[in-house]
């Protein structure tokens, strides 16, 4: 039982076990630094959120601060000509809007404009009566370059069907019609020339009535510009491949309508026309062309709505409010490029942030993506919807009234950061130490294995050495001892107990010996001896060794080996040439030429040199490292056919090392030979 117990500890179940072993530690230990990894990674998450936070609401506050600039500007400041001081004064002055090149904190800006209720627009940027430009300081070049850039505006806002292009019909119709007629035009679009008459306090419409020309802009916000959309290389947001949607919403800026009282001069045509139509008869003659001359005040009460923020088809952008005065509404904006606006505002304070090493700030409008810009590269943005892509790190809506944009910022590559090199590191030495612990442990399960069942062997080997020499030699005693043997015969039964018993000696040497070796017993004392009397030994040792098993022994040993001297052990010494010599014995058995060759040579690197050489098969060259290893045999322990027990060759192998020499093996033609060296004193 105890022997098949022994023979259960196979290496295939040596390996389940421990793979079963390195499952059960690995398993956890990955769970365990995958859940801290994870555990940082989310930290750091955050921690780049409340980055995006920060930086949405300080680009979201540069957007408000550029708006409240333009909420407080008045209604008169969309015309060329305003009221400076109080109204009585009738003293007027060029408005802030007037000047040339255009100047706001707005970047991108490209000017303002008034839009009247039937859909014609003005720019502050024009006096009325070009004649009258060099009056107001403005050069020939000058309203040239201001003409340009109003029709200009003229033309975006016609392209986008928001205005009409009247500029070039209203020159030709303004020479063909008669006064009388103009007056009377005039006279019902007073808003166009800020001619109406004084109304205070007056009533705004309700924001639900459509002007008619002026329903392009309501369209405006109620469905994003179908020629953007077909043309967006970017996509649609749903169209990108973002892993994960969190949408806070920032805290909406709410402007309310506000009533303001303004007051503007009188446009020089309205003030004549009022004047051939008798508008104000309560005045002489004198007084009305006095009060023309001077372009008299107007004073009146409006409303106006919060800016509205929109994106024409032609991807400019149209920030516009609506102003409620007499009766009528008028449309009062500017318009912006797109690409500098986004640039300046949202680009370069992105840029300026750890963010735009480790994601992409999409601006979406309405769903479209409009700009993507990413601080890992030149360019400023990127080139088509297959590079938006990754795991969305924030996304938040901009306040009124750019409420209808949304900024987004997707991960492409999240900073581990310290802790996590830490993981990275302690995952490393932790799987080099399991594997590393997992070799070690198979190796040495193995060595076991292979050590118990070499033991195994060995105590079957000694078992079958002991009991066949035993048998044979209580049989010739016995049949010596009743007499059975004739004269002639005794001799041969004598000789064979005693090599029996000489073969028992050996054994039980070797065994002995083993065991001293094995209990790390106190290493025996080295004399220093010359190599003429050890070979002496060793000849009186083996020579009936070999001559009972038939072999013929040839010592040779040169005059220079003979005379050196080397430190050793004599007994170990004797020991390991009678090893040698009964292994080659053994092995050469069915050899031709049965002879041992025991020999000894100088060499020139002060070494003496021992050999045993046999004339059999010679050592297999797979097999020529493992013949000394302790209980190893080259012959299967069934199926064997040499005597022995494995612990010869590991034996001589350990007394020589132990005396500070070198043992090896090679093979000759035929034959194998042992090679044992130990330095000359």
């Amino acid at each position: 039982m105890k022997h098949n117990k022994l023979k259960g500890l196979d290496k295939s179940k040596l390996r389940r076990w421990l793979l079963w072993f390195f499952l059960s530690l690995t398993i956890p230990t990955a769970i365990l630094i995958q859940q801290s990894f994870s555990r940082l990674r989310w930290e750091a998450f955050h921690q780049h959120q409340l980055l995006a936070d920060e930086l949405t609401n300080r680009i979201n506050g540069h957007f408000l601060r550029l708006m409240a600039s333009e909420e407080q500007r008045p209604f008169s400041d969309y015309a060329f000509l305003n009221v400076a001081g109080q109204s009585k004064t009738n003293f007027s002055q060029r408005s802030p809007l007037s000047s040339y090149p255009v100047q706001s904190e707005i970047p991108g800006l490209i000017g303002y404009f008034q839009v009247d209720a039937a859909g014609r627009l003005m720019t502050p940027l024009m006096p009325e009566g070009r004649e009258k430009a060099a009056s107001y300081g403005i050069g020939s070049q000058e309203l040239a370059d201001r003409s340009a850039l109003q029709n200009r505006i003229q033309q975006i806002l016609s392209e986008n069907r928001l205005v009409k292009n009247q500029y070039a019909d209203a020159e030709k119709r303004e020479s063909t019609v008669k006064p009388k007629n103009r007056a009377k035009d005039n006279a019902g679009l007073a808003s166009n020339e800020y001619a109406a008459s004084p109304v205070a306090n007056a009533p705004a419409p309700e924001p639900e009535k459509t002007i008619e020309g002026q329903a392009a802009f309501d369209e405006l916000k109620k469905s994003a510009p179908a020629k953007m959309q077909s043309e967006n290389k970017l996509g649609r947001l749903e169209d990108l491949q973002l892993k994960q949607s969190f949408k806070p919403a920032l805290s909406k800026a709410l402007t309310k309508m506000r009533k303001e009282e303004s007051a503007l001069p009188e446009t020089l045509d309205s003030a004549k026309m009022k004047a051939d139509a008798g508008v104000d008869k309560k005045l002489p003659a004198p007084q009305q062309a006095a009060k023309t001359d001077s372009l008299p005040i107007r004073t009146f009460e409006g409303a106006i709505d919060p800016f509205e923020f929109s994106q024409l088809d032609s991807g400019h952008f149209v920030i516009f409010r609506k102003v409620w005065l007499n009766g009528q509404r008028y449309i009062q904006g500017l318009l912006v490029e797109q690409s500098p606006f986004l640039q300046n505002i949202v680009n370069i304070a992105f840029r300026e942030t750890v963010l735009s090493q480790m994601s992409d700030l999409l601006v979406v409008y309405r769903g479209d993506v409009l700009s993507a810009f990413t601080g890992r590269t030149t360019r400023g943005y990127l080139s088509s919807r297959q590079e938006i892509s990754g795991e969305l790190l924030y996304q938040a809506r901009l306040s009124d009234p750019f409420s209808d944009m949304q900024l987004l910022f997707s991960i492409t590559q999240l900073p581990i950061g310290p802790g996590g090199l830490v993981i990275i590191w302690l995952t490393a030495v932790l799987a080099v130490v399991f594997c590393a612990g997992f070799f070690g442990l198979y190796r040495l399960g193995v060595g076991q294995i292979s050590l118990v069942n070499q033991q195994q062997d060995f105590i079957s080997a000694v078992s079958h050495e002991l009991k066949t020499p035993l048998t044979s030699i209580r049989m010739y005693a016995e049949m010596l001892q009743a007499g059975w043997v004739d004269e002639a015969r005794k001799k041969t039964y004598y000789d064979f107990i005693f090599a029996e018993s000489e073969r028992l000696s050996r054994l039980i040497n070797n065994v002995l010996q083993l065991a001293k070796m094995t209990r790390n017993e106190k290493q025996p004392v080295f004399t220093s001896v010359t190599v003429a009397e050890l070979m002496d030994s060793v000849k009186s040792k083996v020579s009936s060794q070999v001559e009972l098993a038939g072999f013929t022994l040839a010592m040779r040993c040169d005059q220079k080996a003979a005379s050196a001297i080397i430190k050793v052990n004599p007994d170990w010494f004797i020991q390991i040439m009678i090893n040698l010599v009964d292994n080659a014995i053994k092995f050469s058995a069915k050899a031709e030429l049965k002879t041992i060759e025991l020999e000894c040579v100088r060499l020139s690197s002060e070494h003496v040199q021992f050999s045993v050489r046999d004339f059999g098969p010679g050592v297999a060259k797979d097999q020529m490292q493992k013949i000394f290893k302790l209980f190893y045999r080259s012959e299967n322990e069934m199926t064997r056919e040499t005597v022995g027990t494995g612990i010869g060759l590991a034996l001589a192998h350990q007394m020589t090392v132990s005396m500070q020499g070198q043992i090896d093996v090679l093979n000759k033609a035929p034959g194998a030979e042992f090679r044992v060296k130990f330095p000359v004193i």
